[in-house]
């Protein structure tokens, strides 16, 4: 690509942050010029690829649109000027194809109604629209130890269970239900918009049992920080926090994700901030890798790319 075409990619990109990634807007600040380019350039490439699927006219659009970009990216060139920048991006970091044909297939599945069966076929689709944008993004910040790749799935995991405990009434007009029926039982996605008395109690008890789970997966995303240049720990560190204190929010109203959307606040933004900038750095594990991964993590994920089962 021209330097101009750069530009003009990361200026998409751009835009596309301020208007969809607000939480990562405010963090990628903190990582440093080149990393918080290429990192705002690879989420305008995930988006764009997530958009795919979720803005299309017709299921039909879509299949056909995803299929193209698959092909483009299993090829290594494109006519589309966000995915020739995402394939630049990927020869420039060393992102392996493997890890976007998994995004795609991610996306592919949000087409059809989704009704979640359980705990591990939620985990494994977190995986392939969230976790694999973790593994892009230790490339994007020059990480190349294996023993950061768990913790970079498990962070992006966490963020993809908080979207899915924010979201639930905005996928079920979607036709998704990704809180997993062994959670909430058989509800259909349309009970999701606006459920009866009887059913609100267990979709919010489903809700703050995915919360849970979800702290589970950041505290192993935060173990991973050491393996990270230092300017960039921060910025990961305020991105997680961030989203964290969006399920905090619904925490506090016993996971009621109707009556509001779950939130951060600018003055919220700024005070994990500040405690990430004042407090953590003075941790252990702000300074030391970790040297174990709790590999039961990962015991639903296996045979995908870079999981490696302890």
């Amino acid at each position: 690509m021209s330097g101009s075409d750069d530009q003009d990619a990361l200026a998409i990109a751009e835009v596309l942050l301020v208007e969809k990634g607000r939480s990562f807007h405010w963090a990628r600040h903190l990582l440093g010029r080149k990393h918080a380019a290429r990192a705002t350039r690879l989420y305008g490439f995930c988006r764009y690829l997530d958009d795919l699927a979720d803005e299309a006219v017709s299921r039909e659009s879509a299949l056909a649109k995803l299929a193209a970009a698959r092909r483009d990216i299993a090829e290594g060139s494109s006519a589309d000027p966000v995915i020739r920048d995402g394939l630049a991006l990927m020869e420039e970091c060393g992102i392996e194809k493997t890890l976007v044909l998994e995004l795609i297939t991610g996306a592919t599945s949000d087409l059809d109604d989704v009704s979640v069966a359980d705990e591990a076929e939620m985990l494994r689709y977190c995986y392939r629209v969230a976790g694999t944008v973790g593994l892009m993004m230790c490339h994007v910040l020059d990480v190349d130890d294996p023993a950061a790749f768990p913790h970079a799935i498990d962070l992006g995991i966490a963020m993809q269970l908080t979207n899915i405990c924010r979201d639930v009434g905005d996928d079920a007009v979607m036709g998704r239900r990704y809180l997993p029926a062994t959670f909430v039982g058989d509800i259909q996605p349309g009970e999701l918009i606006a459920p009866a008395p009887c059913q609100r109690g267990v979709i919010q008890e489903g809700i703050l049992h995915l919360l849970a789970l979800a702290e589970n997966y950041y505290r192993s995303g935060e173990a991973g920080l050491a393996y990270l240049p230092l300017k960039a720990r921060t910025g990961i560190l305020v991105a997680a926090r961030i989203y964290r204190a969006i399920g905090e929010d619904l925490r506090s109203r016993g996971g009621d994700c109707w009556s509001r959307r779950a939130v951060v606040s600018p003055f919220a933004k700024a005070l994990i901030s500040t405690r990430a900038l004042a407090v953590l750095p003075i941790k252990k594990s702000f300074w030391s890798a970790s040297q174990s991964h709790q590999g039961i993590l990962h015991s639903c994920l296996a045979g995908l790319p870079r999981v490696a089962l302890s």
